[in-house]
């Protein structure tokens, strides 16, 4: 009875929070309905989906499982500066590395085929920070995997839709993946069991972002989402130059 008393308790706790938030946001619209995303009271917190233990084997002729020991959960985040020759460094000597900048398991048969478009424009300090995160992440979820960095020229307004059209289609003619993700270059992933696989639904990857105090934005989308709080996202901090590039804006 206690510990169930406690769990309500921290439930309302979180509801008044959210409560006061959402009216914080409201009240900095004029109209009081124009805010940028909704609100959702009631998103469950307990992850509980099992993972394979410590020591599990599979043979390299079988399919990679979706949830792997190697999948720890929270990620140690960094966000200090580092160079893309040193994120290149780093991944030198890597046997999964393809042709192309393909990366697949030797230890298994991936089970999907996966290509990252990423949209850019200006955000060369940013690039290798999501790539030093990301990067050995999907090699921990064993998935063949690529990313297509699709650049802006010019000074027109950033058009975000357009460079994933572009990517989507430069992408399709280098292998026939089984999905595509779109990825903001600014969100760097906080728990290594938000699952980058395909799956028969759209999948919102970001549903918790640190700058929105991790309130789930569009609640009403008929999209899957991670449980809990596996879909935990921190934005890089930086200026505004006039491209919008990241969710939710």
């Amino acid at each position: 009875m206690v510990q169930a008393q406690s769990i309500q308790f921290r439930k309302n706790v979180r509801t008044i929070g959210a409560q006061v938030y959402e009216q914080v946001v409201r009240g900095a619209y004029s109209n009081g309905t124009d805010y940028p995303f909704e609100f959702n009271l009631s998103e469950p917190y307990v992850q509980t989906t099992t993972f394979l233990p410590e020591g599990f084997t599979y043979l390299p002729n079988e399919t990679c499982p979706e949830r792997l020991p190697s999948m720890k959960g929270p990620v140690d985040i960094n966000m200090s500066e580092i160079s893309m020759g040193e994120v290149e460094q780093s991944l030198m000597g890597d046997s999964g590395i393809m042709l192309g900048g393909h990366w697949k398991p030797q230890d298994c048969v991936p089970r999907w085929k996966v290509a990252i478009l990423v949209p850019f424009r200006n955000r060369h300090e940013h690039l290798p920070v999501l790539f030093r995160h990301l990067i050995p992440a999907l090699q921990r979820q064993r998935l063949h995997f690529a990313f297509y960095v699709i650049e802006q020229a010019g000074t027109h307004t950033f058009n975000r839709a357009m460079l994933f059209n572009v990517g989507f289609l430069e992408a399709m003619k280098d292998l026939d993946w089984d999905c595509v993700i779109f990825h903001d270059v600014d969100h760097i992933l906080e728990n290594d069991r938000n699952y980058y696989g395909c799956g028969d639904m759209p999948r919102h990857f970001a549903v918790k972002l640190n700058k929105y105090s991790y309130l789930v934005q569009n609640a009403g989308y008929n999209v899957s989402r991670p449980q809990g709080d596996i879909g935990r996202y921190m934005s890089i901090p930086h200026h505004h130059r006039g491209e919008v590039q990241f969710l939710g804006r």
